[in-house]
């Protein structure tokens, strides 16, 4: 059976490979069944989805982020941002924290009255995107040290810049993450 995956909304995206010109196989995903499909996932490769539910097959990474500090940070969001509609990711020694780039109240009122909240909810996590806004990079694999960078939308920077200097985690995420969603992530510098 041909290695598929059904993506956060709903779509079915199946494995395909094909050869390079050096001889190589390259694989790719696509939501079209026809071509050469693929029936295993091969060594060292993963299946991964991106926080806009775009699916990929990646290399194996060296896991440098814990499973409890991905918790830290998906906690502290829920807590003090309190937003809704967020998606956590994972690359390497960063851990970024994508909100929305829509209005989710403005656009729950585009929808018909005779909708239940459920499906409104639904819908509306479908149709959502997602921007990085803000990430913890890890600077000291031994103590466990992070740094946070925000996304700065100067014209002149268009760029992540550097807003907190090494501490823990919890300590960047009680202090920062407040700010999603809010004008003062704007002063932040």
């Amino acid at each position: 059976m041909p290695i598929q995956h059904i993506n956060r909304k709903g779509k079915t995206y199946y494995l395909h490979q094909k050869p390079t010109k050096k001889a190589n196989l390259k694989y790719f995903f696509s939501m079209k069944r026809d071509g050469e499909l693929v029936e295993s996932i091969p060594d060292g490769f993963e299946i991964y989805e991106n926080p806009n539910a775009q699916v990929f097959l990646k290399r194996i990474q060296p896991k440098m982020i814990a499973d409890d500090e991905i918790a830290i940070v998906e906690k502290g969001v829920r807590e003090f941002a309190r937003l809704p509609y967020y998606r956590v990711d994972v690359k390497k020694d960063i851990i970024s924290i994508f909100v929305p780039d829509q209005n989710a109240g403005r656009l729950s009122e585009a929808f018909p009255f005779s909708l239940n909240s459920r499906d409104v909810q639904g819908a509306l996590a479908q149709a959502i995107t997602f921007s990085a806004m803000l990430r913890f990079v890890l600077i000291d694999e031994t103590k466990r040290l992070f740094m946070t960078q925000r996304y700065c939308f100067r014209g002149s920077i268009d760029d992540w810049i550097d807003i907190g200097g090494a501490n823990t985690l919890s300590t960047l995420v009680k202090k920062y993450v407040v700010h999603l969603g809010q004008d003062s992530y704007f002063e932040l510098f």
